[in-house]
């Protein structure tokens, strides 16, 4: 693979502060990971996580008994807030590259979000006018999504900077744990935090998380001097509009040719072309990401209208969506230590884009899943159940025939990381499961023009190291 591919290209690293003398087998200086600096950005984004999937994992049932909103406009505000938090981190990124670095970004955001989590706790304490907690709530979810997204884009490049001088597996290796240690967050925040939020009051249960922000942002705070950052290069976003209108989008070598003043390497050149090939890859990624919104929201209302009675008083109706982390849980350690290495001994790693792939076709079997048990569940709505002060009109099967698609969204994510149309006030009136069959079949032609988009990455990507090894071996050079 050529050096400037973007799945495996890193940047130069240095010392942002205090710098260690450190010697290779050579004695030439060099950098190597500082394990206090990984483990302190691992408790750290487990602390964001927690905070916010303790955040997610009741909102709608917040709206509902708090706000007095309806299903609908509850479910809009989940998509709303969760899909803003996957917005928000491409400006935080951009700050953090160009401006701040990626340190000084996520501390400041750190602060913003532990607002957030402020107001969001005022919002729900007893006594304070509708307006008030309506104006408190709503801004507290704009802070959240400015922390979160700020945090959201940086932790992760972060982390890997201290591990990529051992090369591309460790790096792979500590995103793996790195998400796991997400979803241990996650799996607290489904089960503990919301046992608190549904059991014994809201404002104790968004207690919780803004003190484990204030912990997890002392802990970034106390590996200051630890972290291993990227030279200041600016903004990669700069360097890719700048080539693309250099070369007015006819042809990449003209940007070298005709850049008004700019200088643009041929190595810049390779990296924003490499950049544009696999850019239709992840755009593809759009689509799963969308079916697994679910899981927060659609998921959490065929939730409330199954049988909720086979759940003892010290299970939240929220812990269903830690099947989903706990999948994550187990399977992270199993593809890491035991499937990945053995895959690698016989010769068959697979590949990200095929890893990619496979997390797909799970995702499709979760909503397939989904859709078939929400026919079954408007075929039986008998019973009448009482979720946090507010009734439901629910079916007699078990909300434990949920724990499939939990589980396949789970697997998904391992291998990867409209609402109104058919969604009444009242869900047993809808065309929910129609809603999932969209998602599946969405998914399974995203999965389809997925395939052909990788191959032709992968062909050319063939192509540029078959002429890279023939312009080495070139007799004139």
């Amino acid at each position: 693979m050529e050096e400037t591919d973007p799945l495996l290209h890193s940047n130069r690293v240095q010392r942002e502060s205090t710098s260690l003398q450190r010697s290779d087998q050579n004695d030439t200086q060099r950098i190597r990971p500082d394990r206090i600096a990984v483990v302190c950005i691992i408790l750290t984004v487990m602390c964001e996580r927690l905070a916010y999937y303790s955040v997610v994992a009741n909102l709608i049932l917040y709206c509902h008994s708090k706000l007095g909103l309806s299903s609908t406009k509850a479910t809009d505000i989940n998509l709303i807030f969760t899909g803003s938090v996957f917005l928000v981190p491409a400006f935080g990124g951009y700050i953090a590259d160009v401006y701040t670095g990626k340190y000084k970004t996520i501390l400041g955001s750190g602060f913003i979000y532990i607002l957030g989590l402020t107001l969001l706790y005022y919002s729900a304490i007893n006594g304070i006018s509708h307006k008030l907690r309506e104006a408190l709530f709503f801004s507290s979810l704009v802070f959240i999504t400015i922390g979160s997204g700020g945090i959201k884009s940086n932790i992760g490049p972060l982390g890997a900077q201290q591990v990529e001088c051992l090369g591309t597996p460790a790096v792979q290796s500590f995103f793996n744990w790195f998400f796991w240690s997400i979803n241990f967050g996650a799996v607290i925040a489904h089960t503990a935090v919301a046992y608190v939020q549904q059991k014994i009051r809201f404002d104790y249960g968004y207690l919780i998380p803004l003190v484990v922000m204030i912990i997890g942002q002392f802990i970034f705070w106390i590996g200051r001097n630890r972290y291993i950052t990227a030279s200041d290069e600016g903004s990669p976003f700069r360097e890719i509009f700048g080539i693309c209108w250099a070369s007015r989008c006819k042809g990449f070598d003209q940007a070298e040719r005709r850049n008004h003043g700019r200088i643009y390497t041929e190595e810049s050149v390779k990296r924003v072309r490499s950049f544009c090939k696999i850019l239709p890859v992840f755009g593809l990624a759009i689509v799963y990401f969308g079916t697994y919104a679910q899981t927060h929201s659609t998921f959490f209302l065929q939730s409330e209208r199954l049988d909720i009675s086979k759940l003892s008083d010290i299970v939240p109706d929220a812990a269903l969506g830690s099947f989903d982390n706990i999948a994550i849980l187990i399977l992270i350690p199993l593809m890491e230590i035991f499937i990945y290495p053995f895959l690698k001994r016989i010769n068959r790693p697979p590949s990200l884009l095929q890893r990619m792939g496979l997390g797909m076709i799970f995702a499709v079997l979760s909503v397939v899943a989904a859709g078939v048990l929400e026919i079954y569940r408007k075929h039986d709505i008998s019973l009448n159940q009482t979720i946090f002060d507010k009734d439901y009109n629910a079916s007699s099967i078990s909300i434990f025939t949920q724990i499939p698609q939990f589980t396949l969204m789970g697997t998904s994510e391992v291998f990867t990381s409209v609402s109104d149309l058919w969604l009444p006030d009242d869900i047993n009136n809808g065309k929910a499961e129609n809603l999932f069959f969209l998602f599946a079949v969405l998914t399974f032609l995203n999965f389809i023009l997925f395939i052909f988009v990788a191959k032709r990455y992968k062909n050319s990507k063939e192509q540029n190291n078959e002429r890279s090894h023939n312009a080495g071996n070139d007799p004139g050079d």
